[in-house]
């Protein structure tokens, strides 16, 4: 059996790296900091010369999401990348894909903000990601990657989501996952998908005449409004589907826990430290880690609610998954937050202090 190489690299380069090997068709994007890297380091492995992959620099991030638009709706696997303020600029095309049941990932690689803040990494995009972000009644599917490993392993999990549901994927990292460095494992090499795989496996994409056949047509407008709330109707059973079926989470020492930090991405590896130095103390804590953010663990964090004292959510903005949380819970315990903004990465003593003022309040 073949050996799996390990690689050093940051989760830029990962997630482009694993977009190739994921038989991704074609990438649309337009540089900001602290995403550039993934169209650098496409640039530098010129796909379009090993398997065909397009690589386009677009003229803005509106030109981009139509672009993704575009592939996703003739079938085909595209994704693109940006930065909070870059994000910002694609909700209308992005309401579009979801109206349309386009699929597509969009990744991003969240930095400090209002307007265009720092270049410092942020959680303040949380909301934007959850809630849609457009207009209408929409949901966009967010993974929250925590490590280099997983902005390698969520792309195909993206691509393979954004499919099965005909829908918008969003990969939601930030500045200290994507420009940190650590050991990864690529994905396997996929073959990118032939034309006629594409119709054959898709026959609701837009091809025009090939093969024959009558061309689809692809939109998210609808003047009829009885026709209109029809469709409506089908993508709430969709996202209900997906609700159903798609959350994802990770737990750590919640076996004997009497209090629960809940924290995503960047800052639950800040948490988990956290933790660490906290049952050193005494205080039996443990970690929860939703992993989807929509479709949001609500169920699970409502269990927790019913066996700890108290929840703590760390987050790196100035409260947002903390609504979802509080939901969920329903008042049975109380529910804290800690969190650092404009760009400030918290130490995970200050986590550990919050923890201790919740522990004091809660008994």
């Amino acid at each position: 059996m073949k050996q799996q190489e390990v690689m050093l690299m940051k989760g830029n380069e990962a997630l482009a790296h694993a977009a190739i090997r994921c038989g991704a068709d074609a990438f649309f994007g337009y540089p900001i900091t602290p995403q550039t890297e993934v169209i650098e380091t496409l640039a530098m492995l010129k796909p379009w010369e090993t398997t065909g992959m397009a690589v386009v620099q677009a003229e803005s991030e509106v030109a981009s999401i139509n672009m993704l638009y575009g592939g996703g709706g003739s079938g085909k696997r595209v994704f693109t990348t940006s930065s909070s303020p870059g994000i910002a600029l694609m909700q209308e095309g992005i309401s579009y894909m979801a109206g349309a049941e386009i699929p597509g990932v969009i990744v991003n690689v969240q930095r400090g903000g209002p307007g265009l803040g720092t270049i410092q990494p942020s959680q303040g995009d949380y909301f934007q990601a959850t809630r849609g972000g457009g207009n209408g009644d929409y949901n966009v599917i967010v993974l929250a990657p925590a490590s280099v490993q997983e902005m390698a392993d969520f792309m195909g999990l993206a691509f393979e989501l954004a499919f099965r549901y005909r829908n918008p994927v969003m990969i939601l990292s930030d500045g200290v996952i994507g420009q940190m460095m650590e050991k990864v494992v690529l994905p396997p090499m996929k073959p990118r998908l032939t034309d006629e795989e594409v119709m054959k496996r898709y026959p609701w994409a837009s091809f025009g005449r090939m093969g024959g056949r009558r061309p689809n047509i692809i939109t998210s407008l609808e003047l009829k409004p009885e026709v209109m709330e029809q469709r409506n109707i089908h993508l709430q059973k969709k996202y209900q589907a997906c609700k159903d079926k798609e959350v994802r989470y990770e737990s750590i020492g919640m076996d004997d826990a009497e209090y629960v930090v809940v924290a995503f991405g960047s800052m639950a590896r800040i948490a988990e430290k956290a933790v660490e130095l906290a049952r050193e103390e005494g205080l039996k804590v443990g970690l929860f880690r939703p992993i989807t953010l929509w479709p949001f663990p609500e169920k699970q964090i409502a269990t927790l609610a019913d066996r700890c004292k108290g929840i703590l959510v760390a987050e790196m903005n100035a409260g947002q998954m903390i609504e979802d949380v509080r939901l969920s819970v329903n008042g049975r315990v109380p529910v804290m937050h800690y969190g650092r903004q404009g760009g400030i990465v918290p130490d995970p003593n200050e986590i550990k202090e919050a923890l201790n003022r919740l522990q004091s309040y809660a008994e």
